[in-house]
């Protein structure tokens, strides 16, 4: 029995489409993560991009639990000496709210090349108005 593996040009690439108003942080990245790597197909392979598009509207009404919203931090290092720039979670999510998701769901990919094109098949939009209607999305319950 040999194990068959599919070419570039077996996979086929759906999309999502994903409602963020009053939906966990956490929760959502994860299930956006595993569509991303293709890990709902039956053909899914680790070192292979198997996914699919994920559209996510509604980014700015992301919530947390508990008290993080409060302390939340996101910081960048940018190498030279004073060069720590910190953000807070209600500052991100009033200046860039599609930033959020798109840190979440970075964080749990791959790390490198593969996990960089994987980025890519996702679209976060802080609204509920997105460009992508002619690829007719399915909607999808987190």
């Amino acid at each position: 029995m040999k194990t068959v593996s599919p070419k570039m040009s077996d996979i086929e690439r759906a999309w999502f489409k994903v409602d963020a108003t009053d939906k966990v942080l956490g929760r959502i990245s994860t299930k956006i993560a595993s569509i991303l790597r293709g890990k709902h197909k039956p053909y899914f392979i680790p070192n292979l991009d198997t996914g699919d598009f994920v559209v996510v509207v509604n980014a700015e009404k992301i919530r947390l639990t508990g008290s993080k919203a409060d302390s939340k931090v996101y910081k960048t290092y940018s190498g030279y000496q004073s060069g720590l720039k910190e953000k807070s979670f209600k500052r991100m999510l009033q200046e860039t709210p599609e930033q959020i998701i798109i840190h979440a769901v970075k964080g749990m990919l791959p790390k490198g090349p593969l996990g960089r094109k994987m980025l890519t098949k996702l679209k976060v939009y802080a609204g509920s108005e997105h460009p992508h209607s002619a690829q007719n999305p399915q909607d999808l319950e987190v």
